[in-house]
């Protein structure tokens, strides 16, 4: 069973070494999905409870109540 997770590894292993364009593909994806999840967490997820609430204490009573009142 550890031989076929050692060649597994390896495949894994030799495939990314040996890349040359491949390398910067996974770079430029990577930036993207950072770049895509900063500004999706930024203009369309506001931290509500925070602006609308002062303390964590008062956010939890929030949550409780809204998760009791919609099951």
């Amino acid at each position: 069973m550890t031989q076929l997770f050692s060649h597994i590894y390896r495949l894994y292993y030799d495939g990314f070494r040996n890349m040359t364009i491949g390398r910067t593909l996974w770079a430029v994806i990577i930036v993207k999905l950072v770049v895509i999840f900063a500004v999706l967490k930024l203009f369309f997820f506001p931290d509500l409870l925070a602006d609308r609430y002062d303390t964590d204490e008062e956010r939890a009573d929030a949550v409780r109540e809204a998760l009791i009142a919609n099951p």
